[in-house]
């Protein structure tokens, strides 16, 4: 697995991350929400990937590393041997709906709700196409855990992959963190 791939591979993980919050019945709070995720792969090919991207980062020239960190920070990312983290900002409309922002297109989603628990399943077009499915779990309007089963292709090659996340509010106030819509 190249460095290539890594960026979808999390583009995947957050847009499932995100879009969590999407089908909750009840209001999300506005504002910044910080979602975090650890993927574990059938083959260990994401783990590497994940590790040699580090190893790069930290290779890099001082001033090009926190450039690097400085990019990602901006766009509310960062990422670690396991996973990674984005916030996002929530507007209070988007709140209102009851509509997380989409982290990916050509998604599409169902979802049933049993008391505070979600049953999510998913599929994307890709590329790469993946699917998958899994639960959320909310802890009111400022809190979710989750767990997903996730089938992807890297390099053209069928990979599952284990995903655990969870989400929580940070602030009403988003900082420098623009809303997507």
């Amino acid at each position: 697995m190249s460095l290539k791939t890594l960026p979808w591979m999390f583009a995947a993980a957050v847009a499932v991350a995100v879009a969590s919050p999407a089908v909750m019945a009840q209001k999300m709070s506005p504002g910044l929400w910080e979602h975090k995720i650890s993927m574990k792969s059938q083959s260990g090919r994401v783990e590497a990937a994940m590790q040699q991207m580090q190893q790069s980062l930290a290779s890099m020239p001082p001033e090009q590393r926190k450039m690097m960190q400085d990019m990602m920070a901006a766009q509310g990312m960062s990422f670690g041997a396991m996973g990674g983290t984005v916030r996002v900002c929530i507007t209070k409309e988007q709140a209102e709906r009851e509509q997380a922002p989409q982290a990916q297109e050509g998604c599409t989603q169902n979802a049933k709700r049993n008391g505070n628990v979600w049953q999510i399943s998913f599929k994307c077009s890709g590329p790469p196409p993946s699917s998958g499915e899994g639960t959320v779990t909310l802890q009111g309007a400022t809190a979710y855990t989750g767990s997903f089963n996730v089938l992807t292709e890297v390099e053209d090659k069928p990979e599952r992959m284990q995903m655990i996340n969870s989400g929580k509010w940070i602030s009403a106030n988003c900082g420098n963190i623009k809303p997507v819509e």
